[in-house]
């Protein structure tokens, strides 16, 4: 009997070590780096966030929810319409992060699934607003501007919050196949007119420097005429008399040769 007593009052010693050591963990949560907690007490948040580190709570009664406070991404797949009413594909990613002083509003609000609730729709609202507002080749040759208008509207919508906007970005537009062919033949279309300008500008300055030669040469010869003296003439005659001809000879007037073959 004493041997019974013994054997179990070794088993509540068990017991009552495990249980200490179960309120011991329940009393204990780790809030890890770039997280915030959440204390919640009987089903209602207490208005302070829990920072990271090692935090005490009241067993059965408190629990910590962790939310993450880092630089998150999500990815969305939508369509819209373009101002000329064309049909558009957009597939985006965002980078945002949790306001850490907001943290506890926003799990009071709208709960941990305030990324399906809150952000996803914001995003696709924001998207068709502006998307509204450019031609689809618009949409294409200033991606950037329509990147940066998304961000303001979708700031204005999910800052209240506390949903930080860090990038927008658009990652693809598609279109359908006609108007991809469209697009094509177009910018085929702009090559060609360009190529034929720049065709015609090398033409037109190989024209302009084949009258540039063309004047050259003809202000020369006009210096030449203007050189060429009656003694030019006289030794030119010489050089090209074979004996027979008279031994006087002239054009505007008579000069004798004779001094020039002694």
């Amino acid at each position: 009997m004493r041997k019974l007593l013994n054997e179990n009052k070794k088993y509540l010693i068990i017991i009552i070590i495990v249980f200490v050591f179960y309120v011991f963990l329940s009393c204990v949560t780790t809030i890890n780096s770039g997280e915030v907690g959440i204390r919640v007490r009987f089903g209602k948040v207490v208005d302070r966030p829990t920072n990271e580190g090692i935090n005490l709570k009241i067993p059965l009664i408190e629990t910590i929810e962790k939310m993450n406070v880092k630089v998150q991404k999500t990815e969305v797949k939508t369509n819209s319409s373009s101002k000329d009413l064309q049909d558009v594909d957009i597939s985006l990613a965002v980078n945002y992060r949790i306001d850490k002083e907001k943290a506890v509003d926003l799990y009071k609000n709208v709960g941990k699934n305030y990324e399906e609730i809150i952000l996803e729709p914001a995003i696709e609202e924001s998207i068709k607003a502006v998307t509204s507002k450019y031609t689809a080749e618009e949409l294409i040759t200033n991606r950037s501007d329509v990147s940066s208008l998304c961000t303001e509207e979708l700031e204005k919508k999910v800052g209240k919050y506390g949903i930080i906007v860090n990038e927008f970005n658009i990652t693809n537009f598609s279109f359908s196949d006609e108007f991809e062919k469209a697009i094509e033949e177009k910018q085929v279309a702009e090559q060609k007119v360009l190529t034929a300008k720049q065709e015609l500008e090398r033409e037109k300055i190989n024209a302009e420097k084949k009258i540039v030669a063309a004047e050259a040469e003809k202000t020369a010869n006009e210096l030449k005429q203007k050189n060429l003296t009656d003694n030019i003439i006289k030794e030119k005659f010489i050089e090209k008399w074979n004996g027979e001809l008279p031994k006087v000879s002239g054009t505007n007037g008579i000069f004798d040769i004779t001094q020039y073959i002694k």
